[in-house]
């Protein structure tokens, strides 16, 4: 499998989490179309991308479990969540209960609106190590009051590598009358993913981490019921049109003036890829490597697992707190002299170690970065036990 990959293979890849990997045959399909695109640019963008567009969207709706007339196709969470809070009408002293295991872009950006609205983001504390989905739940809706009007979580943390269970919260979201954003970009291609079953009133996910898409695609999906309420985030030549083609929210989000979309139209052969070689054995597979070498790694590191050791909390991801007070010089250190490529992440005061495992790792790969820790552990100072 790892031959299928462009990564360099003098690197022991253990950082699929950040940024995905494109397998060859994906990947000369995205410059097939670039070139197509550039041999005749005005047929492409005019014509042919809008039937290309029309058959991702069918294909990916079948794969995430919702229709294709709901969503739109993004380069990445970032500018999809942009592009709901712009439009949330948030006032003051609105509040949206979150999470402190977010992404800190996302973070960012919640701090950026409420500074415009004077609405509140809550950081909700989750307790480290998470005993029980339970406690997990109880724990988060102590962040509630009369004053919540929104729900934004992600379901599957980056630095702490945690499934959250966004199917719990949105039911109850959906009680309370709550509007639910969820963050998946780590979700497609790596665990089970149905949006209507989810029934969020907003998800946004990447093609391009564990999907194995070339960078640049995600998508955003947005509940009937509030696609109409939606601006878009960039005005163009879909707004204010005479004749609608599909939907005035489709028509707002989709023409968004010159761009390579060529990344979005490869998605009928991102799936096609992922069938053919049964990626869901292959995760399936990546998992038991994950949760079979954790605890192995905690030990090392004298440190605890993050949450039960099971595919309720733990994906193809998994992080260990480091007692580190150089994570950067870590990290650099780990690729320069031992070429392994993974991240070493600040969170709320502390430092985790995160591995990601694919098709194209093996328990090798994770050999490789236990012995080089036990060096650095010998060696240096800069991890304590």
């Amino acid at each position: 499998m790892k031959n299928n990959f462009l990564l360099d293979q003098s690197i022991t890849y253990l950082n699929h989490g950040s940024f995905g990997a494109c397998p060859k045959p994906i990947f000369e399909e995205f410059q097939r179309l670039q070139l197509e695109l550039e041999n005749e640019p005005v047929q492409f963008i005019v014509k042919k991308s809008l039937t290309y567009l029309k058959e991702a969207k069918q294909r990916l709706s079948k794969y995430i479990g919702c229709a294709p007339e709901d969503f739109f196709f993004t380069p990445n969470p970032t500018v999809a969540v942009n592009t709901i809070l712009r439009s949330l009408n948030l006032q003051e002293g609105d509040e949206i209960l979150s999470t402190n295991q977010e992404y800190g872009a996302m973070d960012k950006t919640w701090n950026f609106f409420c500074r415009k609205t004077g609405a509140k983001y809550i950081r909700q504390e989750i307790s480290l190590p998470i005993v029980s989905k339970e406690k997990l739940l109880e724990e988060f809706w102590r962040g509630y009051t009369s004053k919540t009007k929104v729900i934004f979580i992600n379901e599957i943390s980056s630095a702490t590598a945690l499934i959250f269970p966004v199917k719990e919260i949105c039911e109850k979201a959906q009680e309370l009358g709550l509007i639910t954003i969820i963050d998946g970009a780590h979700v497609p291609g790596h665990t089970y993913l149905n949006i209507s079953e989810l029934n969020p009133d907003f998800y946004t996910g990447t093609l391009h981490k564990w999907m194995l898409s070339p960078k640049g695609s995600s998508f955003l999906y947005v509940k009937k019921e509030f696609q109409n309420d939606i601006d878009p985030l960039v005005v163009s030549w879909g707004y204010d049109n005479a004749v609608i083609s599909e939907s005035q929210f489709l028509d707002y989000h989709e023409y968004q003036g010159t761009r390579d979309i060529s990344a979005f139209l490869c998605t009928p052969k991102v799936i096609d890829f992922l069938e053919e070689n049964n990626w869901k054995e292959v995760s399936a597979n990546s998992k038991v490597i994950v949760q079979e070498n954790y605890q192995r790694f905690c030990d090392l590191l004298n440190s605890k697992p993050l949450c039960p050791i099971s595919e309720e909390f733990l994906g193809q991801m998994a992080s260990i707190q480091i007692n580190t007070e150089e994570p950067i010089t870590l990290k650099e250190l780990l690729f320069e002299k031992y070429k392994i490529e993974i991240p070493v992440m600040p969170l709320n005061g502390k430092i985790y170690l995160r591995y990601s495992i694919n098709g194209y790792n093996s328990q090798e790969d994770l050999d490789i970065l236990y012995k080089a820790l036990q060096e650095i552990l010998e060696t240096t100072n800069l991890i304590s036990i």
